[in-house]
């Protein structure tokens, strides 16, 4: 959620406001294929305290693919239902992958801060560490021998 106070009057996408007779005539199907497919878990609505299906706006859309799929692209339910399964799936995962990104971005500025604050606190009169020349001379040790 955004922090914001939600209306619980407005409705959404996702607000269960339709019986499924009206559900029915929006998706152009037949009451009877609307329970075959909540039987099935294809689209499941809401349920009221009496037990009675309450469907929303994105469940009217749901059935309409459903529809699709099994008229137009020749899929069985069992298809069907695994490639809603599937599509959820890459929905949160999605979802999951932008929760992860923000994370990450959020760890990025994190550390750049502790970063400059490491590199503010460095003292400014040491003096930096500059290489010797090196020469070609070359020196040549010999032991001392003991005395016999």
């Amino acid at each position: 959620m955004d922090g914001r106070r939600r209306n619980p009057y407005q409705l959404t996408d996702e607000s269960p406001v339709y019986v499924i007779s009206i559900a029915a005539q929006l998706s152009g199907l037949h009451p009877q294929t609307l329970r075959q497919y909540d039987r099935l878990g294809l689209v499941s609505p809401d349920r009221t305290a009496g037990r009675g299906r309450r469907y929303s706006a994105r469940d009217i859309e749901l059935l309409r693919t459903v529809q699709q799929l099994s008229q137009d692209e020749g899929i069985n339910l069992a298809g069907i239902k695994r490639i809603i399964e599937l599509e959820n799936q890459v929905a949160a995962l999605q979802q999951r992958v932008a929760e992860l990104s923000a994370a990450v971005d959020g760890a990025a500025v994190a550390m750049q801060q502790a970063e400059a604050q490491v590199h503010a606190s460095y003292r400014r009169d040491l003096v930096p560490y500059q290489d010797v020349q090196q020469t070609s001379a070359l020196v040549v040790w010999r032991p001392k021998r003991p005395k016999d």
